[in-house]
């Protein structure tokens, strides 16, 4: 009886229904808030107190004081910078596990379009509109070439696409490594020149007023990614189409569904967004590219995506949740004195149970069931 109540419990919180993806999710969200208190405690600070600083330091409550041309609004802005690159990306990864494609390479695909955009459009003089839209252009086409190219090699030679990814993701930061330190080092940083001014996809201390703030150029197209893959999702033939072979394969090709074709039409539209968010990310938040360093958001996107459940809008806000924390910790660690390190590990932590979201779904179904035959035994005594 008691691991009955257990489990009725779990079912109730967490088990089947409409609603069942949110409250596993705000579950997640809520046990890694709880094991980040744990541990802020346990080092002798304030749990509270620094889940306000990282709300100060994200731009969602003001600060005690700020530097010129600096205020609460500044901060928000700059999470809004940082956080673009992170949608782009969560969403590359639900496109194509809709199509049940576990896409790792998003990193991969972020550093290839961010290169190949710095190279010819980001060491130009291309006057300034122009520049930044041929930098968007060339991450959605070098994007969606190296996302077709991962399909074509699944759906042609039925090669795993975890493994690909994770050769690609080794062979482009290799090959672009080679290039920058050979042709485009800048000798005092040791990373690839810093693009011009014209190309960057984000105004960097750009005075609004009397504030001094980074705008992102490009976070109203990735809302507007949010809205087309949403829209593309739930009312387009496409959308459905690519969802029947996420589910079955052979069922989907019993139907006539071409699954070649929704296979590498979903890499190439997870290759789109995945080449945006590298643009955005290199062209708009560091202006250069670290050889031998393959950005780790892309791999955080994997979790981000999961802790959103795959769908846009929660793509969208797990993003912002995420980047919340990330940013905040930062100003976190200077006002409670802990290393930025243990405060980095609470992010680490939300991604961790972001990833195992679909665990404790799992054990919600199965107790529901569990208890369903249990309740069909004592009926039948």
């Amino acid at each position: 009886m008691k691991h009955e109540g257990y489990k009725k419990a779990v079912v109730r919180m967490l088990g089947p229904g409409r609603t069942q993806y949110l409250r596993v999710s705000l579950f997640c969200i809520v046990i890694s808030l709880i094991a980040g208190s744990v541990l802020l405690a346990l080092l002798g600070k304030n749990p509270l107190e620094g889940y306000v600083s990282i709300l100060q330091g994200a731009g969602f409550l003001p600060k005690a004081r700020y530097a010129g041309h600096r205020s609460m609004f500044t901060d928000f802005m700059s999470l809004v910078n940082y956080t673009t690159p992170m949608i782009f990306a969560s969403l590359s990864f639900a496109v194509a596990m809709r199509c049940g494609i576990f896409n790792i390479n998003i990193s991969g695909m972020m550093l290839f379009s961010g290169f190949i955009a710095s190279i010819t459009v980001g060491y130009s003089s291309i006057p300034a509109p122009f520049a930044q839209i041929l930098v968007v252009l060339i991450g959605v086409i070098s994007g969606a070439l190296s996302g077709a190219l991962v399909g074509w090699l699944k759906h042609r030679f039925n090669a795993n696409e975890v493994v690909i990814s994770i050769m690609f993701n080794y062979i482009v930061s290799y090959v672009i490594s080679f290039f920058i330190q050979t042709m485009f080092v800048d000798p005092t940083t040791r990373q690839s020149v810093r693009v011009g001014d014209n190309a960057m996809l984000t105004g960097v201390d750009t005075m609004v007023g009397d504030l001094r703030m980074d705008i992102s150029y490009v976070f109203p197209l990735a809302v507007l990614a949010v809205v087309l893959i949403g829209f593309m999702f739930s009312k387009t033939r496409i959308g459905f189409e690519l969802k029947a072979v996420g589910m079955n394969h052979n069922a989907s090709r019993y139907a006539g569904i071409r699954i070649g074709r929704s296979v590498i039409f979903s890499m190439a539209l997870s290759g789109i967004l995945a080449g945006l968010a590298g643009v955005s990310y290199y062209m708009g938040t560091f202006g250069s590219i670290q050889p031998r360093v393959i950005p780790t958001l892309g791999f955080d996107s994997i979790a981000v995506a999961l802790l959103g459940n795959n769908s846009p809008i929660g793509c969208l806000l797990a993003s912002f949740l995420v980047m919340t924390i990330s940013n905040g910790t930062t100003y976190m660690s200077s006002r409670l004195g802990v290393l930025r390190e243990i405060a980095s590990l609470i992010t680490g932590i939300l991604l961790l149970f972001s990833a195992c979201g679909g665990a404790f779904k799992a054990l919600a179904d199965r107790y529901k069931e569990e208890l369903k035959s249990e309740n069909k035994k004592g009926g039948s005594r």
